[in-house]
Parts: structure tokens; sequence; C-alpha cells
């Protein structure tokens, strides 16, 4: 068969659903392909960061490879982005991307440039196919290493000329590999480290969300009583509604979890990476925390963060087999049964930071000033939605608000961008998600910078008669650079600006578009936006970004 139809062939052994992406002549051969499949479906985007940043979510959501494709020359430069926040953020993507005649690329030729040299720091492996027989191999090994732990991005380069050739070959079968080598004497020495410290804590990462693990991780909680609290990306891994979780760590100025982190003496890290908040943040003081390192991977080198003891393998299977250790070592354990008084002092500390952290959560809830204060948007939003709907936030002040104050109840239903940050990701995040969850709904939270860097998107999603609703936080400026800017400099420069009548802006789409010119109105508009079975709804909020300052300055004091 034609080697465009075999790359095609493969990507339809490895289950993908949907390709985001842009045509290009040099893509000819392979979009045709993809025409012909009968199980998936190219979903045209209008610019090809946008497609990198859906197939990162489509992945995220799914925990299968996310797909996006590219034109040569500035079709594969504009995915970088995307497939850089992908790969930061260990989502599973494959980003392919065209290219010239094999003959040509050896010299300038017109839009020609070398996309793998470009990809390779920002990709787990990259290569460009320059044998048709090699495109079984070829596929299967990039979503084999897409989706090996620490998952990540990608890339495929297809040279138009190649793309024709023809090949007798066989996509390769896909298997499933669960490979986990416990060591039964280093589980018995965490439990022992665990029933011998005096306050631990349990910090929650990514890793959790990307295998799965909720379920294992809540029954040790619960079972042990420890306390815990996770980073922006591993939300919902233990529900916002357990009595012994302290929520989300990230903002080490304000962070009233942070304290309890320093108040411990054993921190038991599960799917932590290092590149969602660093350890020595939590970690700086001397001397250093004892720490028990629970992930697929071995801990990686820092000064701050050298584990005590490194568990790797299968987080659910880890957890599960810990708690085995502890009930042999010691039936029923829990700490909150201890009588040591320093112990005691200790979870009464905890107890009191809880409660803190709820009654700021929802000081503000009956709040009705204008314009909104943020506390009281999230809780607006949060008080609309199911435990199993979706917020999908971008990058900007709301974020940390989002991160601190929006209560999650279960994994993967609250998206933070926090490894490389990208504005411009919850637009077309939404977009994909919906896609990969039709019948729920899914909800962008997006500063008035970052909704406008990817606003062609509304297209796609009218095309696509999505009804994702979007929420823009008004307040003509870049929040968090301007607050950090004002506290650093007494004053902020170059961040303000001027916004379009969103209203309008939505309806040339085509979509639903809302301006809220006062609190009490936001949660009606909410429930009509809701409403909505096949149009996105835009809704604009003046926010009272005064309140951006509080994120960044130590409030918390316990005695």
């Amino acid at each position: 068969m034609k080697a465009s139809d075999l790359f095609v062939k493969c990507l339809e052994s490895e289950d993908v659903e949907y390709v985001f992406g842009i045509p290009g002549e040099e893509t000819n051969d392979l979009l045709l392909s993809i025409s012909e499949s009968k199980t998936i479906k190219f979903i045209l985007v209008r610019h090809e960061q946008a497609a990198a940043f859906m197939a990162d979510v489509y992945g995220r959501l799914t925990n299968k490879v996310g797909v996006c494709l590219a034109t040569l020359g500035p079709g594969a430069t504009n995915l970088t982005t995307g497939v850089a926040n992908a790969n930061m953020d260990r989502s599973p993507i494959l980003a392919i991307t065209g290219q010239t005649v094999t003959n040509q690329m050896h010299k300038e030729s017109h839009q020609n440039m070398d996309p793998v040299t470009m990809f390779t720091p920002i990709t787990k492996w990259t290569w460009s196919i320059r044998d048709a027989d090699g495109i079984p191999e070829i596929v299967r090994r990039a979503f084999k290493i897409a989706l090996e732990e620490k998952k990540g991005a990608t890339h495929l380069e297809l040279p138009v000329d190649v793309a024709k050739i023809q090949s007798p070959l066989k996509p390769l079968n896909k298997r499933r590999r669960d490979s986990s080598n416990l060591s039964t004497l280093n589980l018995v020495e965490a439990a022992k480290m665990i029933i011998n410290s005096k306050a631990p804590i349990v910090l929650i990462g990514n890793g959790c969300i990307r295998n799965r693990s909720s379920d294992a991780i809540r029954n040790f909680l619960n079972a042990t009583g420890i306390y815990s609290v996770n980073t922006f990306m591993g939300k919902g891994v233990v529900s916002d509604k357990c009595s012994t979780h302290l929520g989300t760590i990230g903002i080490k100025e304000s962070d009233f979890a942070l304290r309890a982190l320093k108040l411990a003496d054993l921190i038991i890290t599960i799917g932590y990476d290092l590149v969602e908040y660093s350890p020595r943040n939590w970690n700086g003081s001397i001397p250093l925390k004892r720490i028990i390192h629970f992930d697929f991977t071995t801990a990686e080198t820092d000064n701050f963060y050298d584990p005590d003891l490194e568990i790797s393998g299968n987080i659910e299977l880890s957890i599960n087999s810990l708690m085995d250790s502890l009930n042999k070592l010691k039936p029923n354990f829990n700490i909150k049964g201890r009588r040591n008084k320093e112990a005691k002092r200790i979870i009464k500390v905890f107890e009191k930071i809880r409660d803190e952290i709820q009654s700021r959560i929802d000081k503000f809830q009956d709040d009705s000033s204008y314009p909104i204060k943020p506390e009281k948007l999230i809780h607006d939003v949060r008080e609309s939605l199911s435990s199993k709907d979706i917020l999908i936030s971008d990058v900007g002040a709301h974020k940390l608000w989002i991160a601190k104050v929006y209560r999650t109840f279960e994994p993967n239903t609250c998206l933070i961008s926090n490894g490389f940050c990208s504005m411009g990701f919850a637009l077309p995040g939404a977009i994909a998600a919906q896609l990969a969850f039709p019948n729920r709904k899914v909800i962008a939270m997006c500063g008035d910078g970052g909704f406008l860097m990817n606003v062609q998107e509304l297209e796609t999603a009218v095309r696509l008669e999505l009804p994702i609703i979007v929420v823009v936080w008004c307040d003509s400026d870049l929040g968090v650079i301007s607050t950090k800017q004002s506290l650093e400099l007494g004053k902020s420069i170059f961040t303000r600006f001027q916004n379009p009548d969103f209203v309008k802006l939505a309806e040339s789409f085509g979509a639903i578009g809302y301006k809220i010119k006062q609190t009490s109105d936001f949660k009606t508009i909410l429930q009509e936006a809701k409403a909505s079975l096949k149009k996105p709804v835009i809704i604009a909020i003046d926010i009272d970004a005064s309140r951006n300052k509080l994120l960044f300055e130590m409030n918390a004091t316990f005695n």
C-alpha cells in the first residue's frame, strides 16, 4: 500500500480518534489517507498552536496519545509552543509535520528547515521518515515513547516523496506492557518510617492523574488519617471534601498548605514532578525533610530533593502494597490515635490550617460587589458544575485563584498547565475536552490577555457545534506580571491594553455572547449558558484585580 495509507493504518492500530491540524501541500497524501479512514476524524483548526494544545488536552483526559498535524516550515514552527507545553506537562502527544522531497532537504528550498533539530529539546523523541518500510516500527516507537513514563511529546516528519512510496508491510500490533519491580524490603522500610514519624504528610503530583491511581491514594489516606496536599496538576486526586486534605500548594508567598509541609517531619511524595513546584520552596531549610518517593520513575537529582527511600513502579500497586505492609506491622494504624504530645500539637495545627483554607474559600460566596471578586466568581462556577464536569484554566492571575479556590472532587476535572505554562491554552483545550467527553459540561476560564491569543478557535468550536463555555476575566491588564511589577518596582509597566466588545466578537463568530454588568447576574447567565446545546458561549465579566496582590503576600500565621 502507499506509505501515507500505511501511516494512517498505523494510527488506526494505535486507536487514534482525532487528528488536529491544518492542511498543507506537503501533507496532501497523508490528508487523503486520513479522509478515507473509517475511524479517524480530522479536526481542522485555525492555528497550529491550537492543534497542539488540543492534542495535549485530549492526551491528558483520555490517557491516549493526542495527534496533531502541520505542514513544513511555518506550520511546524507554529506547533512548537503547544508541543513544548505538552512535553513539560507530561501529556502524551504525537506531532506530525510534512517535509519537502528528500533530494532537496540538504539545501535551501521553499519553506525548508530542519524541524527534527527544532523539536529535539521539546520532545522525548523525534525522527524523519526516509523509508516507507520503516513506518510501522517508527510509528509504534513514537506512540510507545509518548506513553512511557514520564509521558510526553514525540514528533515524526514525513517527506512528501516518501509518503507516495509503496510498501508491502502492515502496522505492528499495539501491546500493553505493565511492569513493576517493587522491593518488599523498601515497602517495609517505608511503612516503618511512616509509623515512626510524628507528622507525615502526602504530596500528590501530576503522576497520580496520569496513572489513574486516585482510588488507591484515597483509600490509603482514609485508612491512615494522614494529611495531604496536591500540586496544581494534582487537583482532584483527593477530593477537596476530604477532611484531611489541605488543598493546593504552588504559590509560595501565600500558601497556607505550605505551612503544613514545613511542619511535617516526613514527606511522602506520590507522582510528584519537580517541575510542578520546586522542592526548594518547601524543603529549603536545614535540616532537610525526610522523603519517601513514589513514582513510576526514580527521583530527579536536586539539592533539595534527595529522598531517603525511592519506590519506583506502578503507583497504584505501590500504594496498595504499602498499605499491606502497614497493616502487617501495625494493624489499624492511624495518626490521629497517637499519644505523642508533639504529634498531637502538629495535627491540631493541620486542622486549623484546613479550617482557615475553607473559611477563605467560602468568605465571599454571598458577596455582591462589582467588579466581581475572584473568589465569588469561582464559587459560582463551582456551584454550576457537577463533580465530573471539566474546568480548564488558561495562564494568568486567574490560574492562581483557580488553583487555590476551585474545589475539585474528581481527577482530571480541573486542568491547569503548570510546567511550560503557556497562555492561550484553555480555549483550544476546551474544544478537545468537549470532543473527548461530549456529555460533560466544559468551561474554559481565561484572562482577557490569554483569550485573545487563540480567539480564532471560536470558529472551530462553532463549526463543530460544541457548547463550551468560556468565562473571560476582564481587567485590561496582564494581571500576574502587573502585580509582580508593582510589588517589585513600585509600578506596573507595559501591561495595559484595550479589549474588544466581547459580545459582538462572539456573535461575529456565530457564538453566543454575554457581558455581565452586576455580580448577581452571573449565576443566572451561567445557567442560561449551560442550556446551549450546539453553540459555544462567551461570558465576559469585570474582575476585581486589586485582590491579586493577596496571591503574593504571606498572610497565614498559626500558633
